[in-house]
């Protein structure tokens, strides 16, 4: 029988009664609200407006309803960053990420494990410094006059981020992510029964046979999952701001930085908010594409 006592309390396993378990989860709520739900919803209306940041419409914005969304899809420059957001994202995340982590995470198996550790951190070293930190270290290296790069395979002359933007773009990213993908991989080849490795092997099957037959079937989800994640990072990544601007000529203009130029430095925030939502809009599409292949999997 449930008690009686003021406020519900014996109506749940942990006996605190709705009143008080509503005032434990109350504050991360209101965090929640404020910080998560109250931008968003802010930045969907003025994605429905003609809002900017200086100027009349500053003060008295005016409802444009779709119209932001549909001068979007017609923008050159727009159509532009969503193809070079799918680049980027294809090149950096799912091929590159995922190929180097699992690479490393496969052949840091039998690696000693003080020389694993060694390898783990300097991995994880590239991943944890921020992100401006680390764009002026690569800016160094990719710079055409000092570069270490350019001094490194004599051509000193060579600006890598003018004449090969997106590029720069992609093998610093791969650079930059791989630690997760390295160490989820590692997590998710350590529950591959060894015996099935070791029956690989005295079958004479190839490196290339054990991946394929026996380790990727364990380690399916975990693909999944990560190509999920860091494709979600990589569509929202803003660091390539750092390196390039956009440039040159909107060469490396993905779609953070080309709306993060509509917004500060053109004005115009109503705009800027309806390619936001259009980005949203891809990432959610991404992420159900991925759940479904997940519960097909399942």
């Amino acid at each position: 029988m449930g008690s009686s006592r003021p406020g519900g309390a014996g109506l749940d396993s942990a006996g605190l009664g709705v009143r008080r378990a509503i005032g434990f989860v109350a504050p991360a709520l209101l965090l929640i609200a404020v910080f998560l739900v109250f931008p968003a919803l802010w930045t969907l209306y003025i994605g429905i407006t003609n809002y900017q940041l200086t100027g009349p419409a500053a003060a008295n914005p005016r409802v444009v309803g779709l119209d932001n969304v549909v001068e979007a899809v017609r923008d050159p420059l727009f159509t532009n960053s969503v193809w070079l957001t799918a680049l980027f994202v294809l090149g950096s995340a799912v091929i590159g990420q995922n190929a180097l982590g699992f690479g490393l995470a496969w052949l840091l198996r039998t690696v000693r494990p003080g020389l694993r550790r060694t390898i783990e951190g300097l991995v994880l070293l590239s991943w944890i410094l921020p992100g401006t930190v680390v764009a002026y270290l690569w800016f160094a290296v990719l710079s055409r006059d000092t570069g270490t790069l350019g001094l490194l395979l004599g051509s000193p002359q060579t600006a890598w981020l003018v004449q090969y933007p997106m590029t720069s773009l992609i093998i610093f990213n791969v650079w930059r992510g791989t630690a997760f993908s390295m160490l989820l991989y590692s997590s998710a080849l350590a529950a591959v029964p060894p015996s099935q490795l070791e029956t690989a092997r005295l079958a004479g099957a190839s490196g290339r046979q054990t991946v394929r037959d026996v380790v990727f079937p364990h380690i399916r989800g975990h693909v999944l999952t990560n190509t999920l994640l860091i494709s979600l990072w990589t569509a929202n990544d803003f660091t390539p701001f750092l390196l390039t601007a956009g440039g040159p000529n909107h060469r490396s203009e993905v779609l953070p930085v080309l709306i993060y130029r509509q917004a500060l430095e053109s004005g115009q925030l109503g705009y800027a908010s309806a390619m936001s939502l259009l980005l949203l809009v891809g990432n959610l599409a991404i992420a159900l594409v991925y759940l479904r292949l997940l519960r097909r999997r399942a």
